[in-house]
């Protein structure tokens, strides 16, 4: 699972810098600004943290609903690096193939790794970021040979076909069991007319997991994901893939940097507008939990504009020290989203053994997530910050 990153020539601080900003808000979800929200219910200061830091009900975007699309684009990004490495180091295309493969098991297997922790058994469940992108890692190498038009005839064919699969589902009907769906009819967030069609739990997504998921060893039968969330989602999320695959090829072409920051405003302002008419006019909603096609064009609209935000400041005006520490976790996103998701709760529970159990109430009830959590934090980023300069880089 380890290899030397790409060389320092290749290698594009921007990307580390957006990757890094991406982990950092995932590993940030320890501050916990819901708590202090709840726990100051006049400010609107803190509503509005709690807001972005929470995934939106159904339709709509928060700022945390951008880290998983920016994660699953910034691979694609990446890729066309990846392979002029392997080139060069003469690596024959079925080894590049291999592994690809292993690349794609490992993630699948590290994903249900991660959501079977605390549990009595393994988790199968395919909607995890990393399980997400595994799934379609292979369709995507494959397109990383392939021309740009083939590439955006590939995304075009997916987003279609994945809409056609959700319209032709039936709606639920007068007699169906809103009990094994796991919310009711009338759900505020359900939607009406044709954009019903993308409704929670009762989605053509849905009942494949019905079948699906229930082919493997569980606790209990499946009915339903509380969150909404699908396995097929990985279809769309290899569209968002595919659009990070052709925005990191136009930045290793080496185009000039004012053209290359136009052509992502230009294709990020195409992406916006497409979502948003599309949305406006009820023929597909922009709903990340299930990923629309909308949603793959909507988010893909924002990691356009991020990316060209974050190379115009570091690389184009060379400003990487500014952005050292989302470098340090950029660089090491795999460690990142590991530490996030394993040592958080284990280093809480470590310092309430040694301190106490109210170590946290410093500044009061109210804020102790922010002093547990930004522990949490820095003891994270002391961990990668400790192998980033040693040199030691996690990859699969």
């Amino acid at each position: 699972m380890k290899d030397s990153p790409l060389s320092p020539v290749q290698r594009v601080s921007s990307i580390d810098a957006y990757r890094g900003f991406v982990m950092l808000l995932m590993m940030a979800e320890v501050l916990r600004f819901g708590q202090v929200a709840e726990a100051l219910p006049e400010s609107t200061f803190w509503a509005f943290l709690d807001f972005q830091q929470s995934h939106v009900s159904w339709v709509g975007c928060s700022l945390h609903d951008l880290i998983q699309p920016s994660f699953s684009f910034l691979v694609g990004v990446a890729l066309p690096y990846s392979i002029a490495s392997r080139a060069g180091r003469e690596q024959s295309r079925t080894m590049m193939w291999f592994h690809t493969f292993r690349r794609s098991l490992i993630l699948i297997l590290l994903g249900f790794f991660l959501r079977s922790l605390h549990k009595e058994q393994t988790n199968f469940t395919f909607e995890d970021t990393l399980t997400q992108i595994g799934l379609g890692y292979p369709v995507l190498f494959a397109l990383g040979f392939r021309s740009e038009r083939v590439q955006w005839a590939a995304l075009i064919s997916i987003l279609v076909g994945y809409f056609i699969f959700f319209a032709a589902y039936p709606l639920p009907g007068l007699y169906f069991d809103w009990a094994e769906t796991g919310i009711t009819a009338d759900w505020e967030h359900n939607l009406t007319g044709f954009a019903a069609h993308w409704n929670k739990n009762t989605n053509a997504a849905w009942a494949f997991d019905r079948w699906f998921l229930n082919l493997f060893s569980r606790e209990s039968p499946f009915r339903f994901n509380g969150g909404g969330y699908s396995t097929l989602s990985f279809i769309p999320t290899l569209g968002t893939m595919i659009l990070g695959l052709i925005a990191g090829k136009w930045l290793k072409n080496n185009l000039a940097g004012s053209s290359l920051i136009g052509r992502y405003l230009v294709t990020s302002a195409v992406l916006f507008a497409v979502a948003v008419l599309l949305d406006l006019f009820g023929i597909n909603p922009i709903v990340k939990r299930i990923w629309t096609p909308a949603w793959t064009l909507f988010s893909g609209g924002w990691c356009f504009l991020l990316l060209s935000g974050f190379y115009f400041i570091v690389d184009i005006k060379q400003n990487a020290s500014w952005f050292k520490l989302l470098i340090v976790i950029g660089s090491n996103s795999i460690a990142a989203y590991i530490l996030a998701d394993t040592l958080a709760g284990f280093i809480n529970h470590s310092f309430r053994i040694h301190l106490g159990q109210n170590y946290d109430v410093l500044f009061g009830e109210a804020y102790r997530s922010l002093i547990s959590g930004g522990l949490v934090l820095l003891i994270e980023f002391w961990v990668l910050y400790s192998l980033y300069k040693r040199k030691v880089f996690i990859r699969i």
